[in-house]
């Protein structure tokens, strides 16, 4: 009589190193860098434009120090990546991405983005955030990457399903922004969709 044959499960493991060295990404727009100090007063002046404060839903007011003190701790964190999104034409500073809130067991991440005014529009953020769902699944390991999004931003919608994210949920008045209420989406994109899309199937 033939022996069992157990297979054994190898549950899947986040490469810590990938998030505690922080990447440099090159796309044909855009280049992903660490941000660092030397970013804190591009991310200081972005803090102070209408339009993306409204599309992020901030409410809160940054000083150029707390600005300063953030993007100098940024290298040595071991839970989450920040980078500073450069215009390759330009060298100049159009934007930051992070993805934080890893989750080292279930191998999901937080994602956000926020380009400055002038950048908007001109497919930097659709690069940018597929630059990065490709380092957080091939590089990572990660199997899910969750966003918020509000309703009144069908440009960002478009561009993350572009990338791979569907709409999962609702969160009904999310936001009061200009005595309004406003809801966000929750979008998630998970590995293999995102690849079938990269790979054009």
């Amino acid at each position: 009589m033939a022996g069992r044959v157990r297979v054994l499960y190898t549950a899947p493991v986040i490469d810590r190193a990938a998030i505690a060295d922080k990447p440099t990404l090159f796309g044909s727009r855009v280049a992903l860098v660490p941000l660092g100090p030397e970013h804190a007063e591009d991310s200081f002046a972005a803090t102070k434009e209408p339009e993306g404060r409204r599309l992020t839903g901030t409410h809160r007011e940054f000083t150029l120090d707390v600005i300063q003190r953030w993007c100098e701790t940024r290298a040595e964190q071991t839970d989450r990546i920040d980078l500073a999104v450069i215009d390759r034409a330009t060298g100049g500073f159009v934007g930051e991405l992070a993805l934080n809130e890893i989750d080292f067991d279930n191998l999901s991440a937080g994602y956000r983005i926020a380009l400055t005014e002038g950048a908007t529009g001109r497919g930097m953020g659709t690069e940018a955030t597929r630059l990065v769902l490709a380092y957080a699944f091939e590089r990572i390991g990660l199997h899910r990457v969750q966003l918020e999004v509000y309703d009144f931003n069908p440009r960002a919608i478009a561009c993350y399903r572009k990338c791979g994210f569907e709409i999962e949920g609702t969160l009904r008045d999310a936001l009061l922004w200009d005595g309004q209420w406003h809801d966000a989406h929750v979008m998630a994109a998970v590995a293999p969709t995102a690849r079938r899309l990269r790979d054009g199937g």
